[in-house]
């Protein structure tokens, strides 16, 4: 049995919150995404097949070796075919400026994007730069260059 106090872990990040609501937080105690809600000083309207740049009013001092996600509710998916366009968005550790939310309207009717409306989920995840070997042929795999589709269907 594993231990839940022992495998969560949380990291401090600086944040600057220029917006009118609330910093995000985690909904449920083991919630992977914070909630990122809509800063705006009127509401937007999202036509089907539209898309939008939302701001949060949120800025984040990420430290190294870190990126921030912004992820689609499922909500907003589900029930209204909002989703964030560049899925996921990536907010790298020295990025200052205000995390903005790429909505877009795959529904068929028009949404509308309140002030402080929860529209996307921030998650922290560590990443590992690479560094590149240049070589002349890449070690063989059972799989080798089969892709999209080469494992079946089922």
């Amino acid at each position: 049995m594993i231990d839940e106090d022992s495998v969560l872990t949380t990291l401090e990040v600086a944040v600057i919150n220029e917006s009118n609501h609330d910093l995000p937080v985690y909904s449920t105690p083991q919630s992977a995404g914070l909630d990122l809600r809509a800063s705006l000083e009127s509401p937007i309207v999202l036509n089907p097949g539209e898309h939008c740049l939302i701001p949060t009013g949120i800025k984040l001092a990420l430290p190294p070796g870190t990126e921030a996600q912004v992820r689609p509710r499922s909500g907003l998916a589900y029930k209204h075919g909002i989703t964030v366009l560049n899925s996921p968005g990536t907010i790298d550790a020295d990025y200052r400026g205000d995390v903005g939310v790429i909505l877009i309207n795959h529904g068929t009717s028009k949404f509308t994007v309140e002030d402080g409306e929860r529209i996307a989920q921030l998650v922290l995840a560590r990443y590992v730069q690479l560094s590149w070997n240049e070589v002349e042929i890449l070690p063989e795999t059972q799989r080798g260059a089969g892709g999209f589709g080469s494992t079946g269907i089922k």
